[in-house]
């Protein structure tokens, strides 16, 4: 008999919590910040800053490597070649990016009703990218399959908290390098409905994209407006290699958006200092977005950073520490300045496991990502040792964070029912507000509610098997996939897209690398 009652409680807390977690699922295509960013360096600072950027372009200069036409396109609009060393007179590149290319810009999904604004007082978070293993509590750390890069897809598709299905979400190393992206772009095409990112790791790889979008969207729709954003990386210090600059090129050349973002680990790939990392980001960026602005003017760009910490002692890179969070501040700044979109952050960090150092690391990330106002959040979840692993678990837990810093962004209500003085009037001294007429009607939505934590008491707790949150989220990720239903797509498109890349995948040899 002790039993029942036992068994009846454990259900009704289920119920009730399912239920709480379902009415805080506010599905939103992307959120609007209502909060002014915060600023860590002087406007004198920032000028300084500038000026230092503007110096490197100018006497330093910046490679563009293998890649003649960027080289005959800058030399045209007024920069000094010298080889592929490129110099720019300052001001030129400010210059060239101010007049033409667009402070906000709308990354159409395949569904209207998910289309996402980048730039501006928007926010959108996507999935970590790259990562060649994945990792789960049942087995373990493993090289990344087809099969996980759908999974992630979908997972991406069905939080309320992503608002990008993501780009190379893990990296399938059971298909050949050289077809894979069709692999990949089809995962995001028919799987998910959101927003998606192109492939970049060729020239052709990046038209495959753009013609695989046009099988869906349409030629005309795609060439007047933007369905892909991409990630292009400099290969710091102060270059750009023709691999991405060949992808931007394709890009830039269709309308599709390009993310001209310097990847630097502070101390080998640029100076050990906060306003040096934060120069030389400026100089590359600017270098990358004024080839795609004369490639096409009005282009859509987002100007983008990662900088990490490295150790001094080993030379791993570090994440949570507090000068990659001061370098976002910085760069955040600047790019507000230069009137573009901004890409940084996300939920970094160097654990193997998505344990507390994970935890810790992550939110040093992502309150500073939240906090200097980023457009564009990549590795907003999944990301697990330093970028080489994406995370079942780890993916479910940011997501979760995601959501919670989506009602932070929403800033104090200050209207009637936020100032609740009908409230206060109402209960008055030495009463509780838990029966008042403003609870009541308030008390499904005034606080957010984490997906994973757990709340329950010690021993409701120990009942119900002493999870903690890896296990929780461990549940909730196969729970998505087992309830996951692909979003419709016009049959004819379907079967195109399958068509094109059963074409494709024939053209192309086998390689893999």
């Amino acid at each position: 008999m002790s039993d029942q009652p036992s068994r009846r409680r454990s259900g009704g807390r289920a119920a009730r919590r399912a239920a709480r977690s379902e009415a805080t699922q506010e599905a939103v295509p992307f959120l609007t910040r209502s909060m002014a960013p915060v600023e860590v360096v002087s406007e004198e600072g920032l000028a300084a800053i500038e000026d230092n950027a503007e110096t490197i372009l100018e006497e330093v200069g910046i490679d563009f490597r293998e890649y003649p036409r960027a080289l005959e396109l800058l030399g045209s609009a007024g920069a000094q070649v010298d080889g592929e060393r490129v110099r720019f007179p300052r001001g030129m590149c400010r210059e060239i990016i101010e007049a033409s290319a667009p402070a906000t810009y709308t990354h159409h999904a395949r569904n209207p009703a998910r289309s996402v604004q980048v730039g501006g007082d928007a926010t959108v978070f996507a999935p970590a990218y790259g990562p060649p293993f994945v990792h789960d509590l049942d087995d373990g750390r493993r090289y990344a399959t087809i099969e996980d890069f759908n999974n992630f897809v979908k997972l991406a598709y069905q939080s309320p908290h992503l608002h990008l299905s993501g780009g190379t979400v893990c990296e399938p190393v059971d298909i050949p390098v050289s077809k894979r992206h069709l692999d990949m772009v089809y995962a995001h095409l028919r799987y998910s409905d959101k927003p998606f990112m192109g492939s970049v790791t060729a020239a052709e790889r990046a038209q495959d994209t753009v013609d695989m979008a046009k099988l869906v969207f349409g030629d005309e729709f795609v060439e007047a407006n933007t369905v892909v954003t991409s990630l292009i990386n400099a290969s710091s210090p102060m270059a750009w290699d023709a691999t991405m600059l060949g992808a931007a090129d394709v890009y830039a050349q269709h309308n599709q958006a390009t993310m001209l973002s310097p990847f630097i680990l502070a101390g080998a790939m640029a100076p050990v200092t906060v306003a040096g990392v934060a120069a030389q980001t400026l100089a590359e960026a600017l270098a990358g977005m004024t080839f795609v602005q004369v490639v096409r003017p009005g282009a859509p760009m987002i100007f983008g950073s990662f900088a990490s910490s490295m150790s001094m002692q080993t030379g791993a890179p570090t994440f949570g520490t507090p000068e990659p969070a001061l370098v976002l501040y910085t760069v955040a700044a600047l790019a507000r300045r230069l009137g573009l979109p901004f890409r940084s952050g996300g939920s970094l960090c160097a654990s193997k496991i998505p344990d507390a150092q994970a935890a810790a690391e992550s939110m040093a990330t992502l309150v500073p990502t939240v906090m200097a106002g980023v457009n564009f959040v990549l590795h907003a979840a999944g990301w697990l040792e330093g970028g080489l692993a994406m995370g079942y678990e780890k993916f479910v837990i940011d997501a979760d964070q995601c959501g919670l810093m989506a009602r932070f962004m929403k800033g104090v209500d200050l209207s009637d029912n936020g100032q609740a003085m009908a409230a206060i009037r109402e209960t008055g001294p030495g009463q509780h507000f838990l029966g008042s007429a403003h609870t009541l009607e308030n008390f499904e939505s005034a606080f957010a509610r984490s997906e994973v934590a757990n709340n329950d008491s010690f021993e409701q707790w120990s009942e119900e098997g002493s999870l903690d949150a890896a296990q929780r989220a461990n549940g909730i990720w196969k729970k998505m996939l087992a309830d996951y239903q692909a979003p419709a797509l016009d049959e004819a498109a379907d079967e195109a897209l399958g068509e094109f890349v059963k074409r494709r995948g024939a053209e192309l040899p086998d390689a893999f690398a």
